[in-house]
């Protein structure tokens, strides 16, 4: 059974049907907004449940629901809610520093710092399981193909190439559920 992971797309799914009710109703107070243009202790959390689309929200819940199962069988239902909260924390102070600096005020929504960090945790729980593509069918181990993807998310955050992504905020994620799974790890072994 993995119960947070099946209770994190149901909060997720219904929050996008408030939204869906008032588009503009939650943006404003929940939503995460660089320091000084109506940022809020709280969106530091309330903004991974919030999302900018219906694709926007399939892809995160496709991924949450296809490696969040795995990691909470494996460490737990408790550790799993530790997990990802520390995330979705350490992918919104990592977009903080960035946009807090930025000329222009966008708010950042979504559940990818999140699940960033569980694929952190899937790559260092289960390094010998392969992940592929739907567009580049190459099987790849975890642990490759999470580096190959920080690094892809790294390049295009510091290029500028696509916008309108928290690719710092999904590095934040990673860097924090990855390193919340290795001490959990280290103090096994």
């Amino acid at each position: 059974m993995t119960p947070v992971t099946y209770l994190l797309l149901g909060i997720n799914i219904v929050v996008f049907g408030l939204q869906l009710q008032d588009p503009q109703s939650l943006l404003p107070g929940y939503a995460l907004w660089p320091l000084g243009s109506g940022f809020a202790p709280w969106q530091i959390i309330t903004c991974a449940f919030l999302h900018g689309s219906v694709g926007h929200l399939a892809a995160n819940m496709f991924g949450l629901w296809m490696f969040g199962r795995d990691v909470e069988r494996e460490i737990g239902s408790a550790r799993f809610v530790n997990l990802y909260m520390a995330s979705v924390v350490t992918a919104s102070l990592a977009q903080l520093a960035v946009t807090s600096a930025a000329a222009e005020a966008q708010p950042t929504v979504g559940a990818s710092g999140g699940l960033f960090g569980v694929l952190g945790a899937f790559a260092l729980l289960f390094p010998s399981r392969r992940v592929m593509l739907i567009f580049f069918p190459v099987p790849l181990p975890a642990p490759v193909f999470v580096t190959l993807y920080a690094l892809f998310e790294l390049y295009t955050g510091v290029t500028g190439t696509i916008n309108g992504v928290a690719h710092f905020a999904h590095l934040g994620g990673l860097v924090g559920g990855l390193a919340l799974a290795w001490s959990w790890k280290a103090r096994r072994t």
